[in-house]
């Protein structure tokens, strides 16, 4: 255990190396516009960080962005998940039901999740509902296309063997297909995690909540450091959230490795 912390310790050497380069460089720059990283932490320390050790130092600005936030990622996520898993299996086990869906999945696919802000916005009015809806739409297809790829190249012998003896259609899912598929849906889901997050700022510049609200609220008042500092969050939180997936998957999918 201790070997890997140190292990994983080491594979951020890079993270000093670059901001003291940085400090050096925006100092002997002196330009408003990129302020040092000591200026940019410190005010995120005004910003977000000045509450009890008990709330992790988060005071209450920070606690009334920072869940609604991580909350809405997630929420769209889960639903283009499930959504993106159910449709692309369907689509990878059926030739004529690809043939049928494919050019509104390909029309619907092209489209970019920012350009249909204002139909989001009409259906659902500025809040949750909306942010959730550009999430879930912008993110789906990566797990849809990856989902079906996964099912479409089952072996057919593992699943003629699960006929002869006997699976219904219903285990032949969950035993055959769905561990068959597993690698290519979990890279799917690892790809819309980043995509997720993009997303969930751009559809909370409409709101009057979350990290994506203060970013823009601190572009309107020039608020350099304040801009940064929420580019550095988001940059964070974006690592955490994905080595947290890359935990998760190298434990489901133990058996897929041992097999490599």
């Amino acid at each position: 255990m201790i070997a890997r912390v140190l292990r994983w310790c080491a594979r951020l050497w890079v993270v000093p190396v670059v901001l003291v380069l940085w400090e050096l460089a925006t100092r002997a720059m002196a330009h408003p516009f990129f302020p040092p990283p000591s200026v940019i932490v410190g005010h995120m320390r005004e910003l977000w960080f000045t509450g009890s050790p008990a709330r992790l130092w988060l005071n209450d600005t920070a606690l009334g962005n920072f869940p609604q936030s991580l909350g809405r990622l997630l929420a769209g996520w889960v639903l283009a998940g499930v959504g993106g898993v159910t449709i692309g299996v369907a689509l990878g086990r059926s030739p004529l039901l690809h043939r049928f869906l494919d050019p509104i999945i390909q029309f619907g696919r092209a489209l970019p999740a920012p350009a249909l802000l204002p139909m989001f916005l009409a259906l659902f009015s500025t809040g949750t509902r909306m942010q959730i809806a550009t999430i879930t739409f912008g993110i789906v297809w990566p797990v849809l296309f990856n989902a079906a790829d996964g099912a479409r190249g089952v072996e057919p012998l593992h699943l003629d063997t699960a006929r002869v003896f006997g699976l219904t259609r219903g285990q032949r899912l969950l035993r055959i297909i769905l561990p068959s598929a597993a690698p290519k849906i979990f890279a799917g889901l690892r790809l819309s995690l980043s995509l997720a997050l993009i997303l969930m700022v751009i559809a909370e510049f409409f709101s009057t909540e979350g990290i994506g609200f203060q970013l823009r609220a601190a572009q309107r008042a020039f608020d350099l450091p304040g801009v940064w500092g929420a580019i550095v969050l988001l940059g964070v939180l974006g690592y955490l959230l994905n080595q947290g997936f890359l935990f998760l998957e190298k434990r489901a999918l133990t058996w897929h490795d041992a097999k490599m």
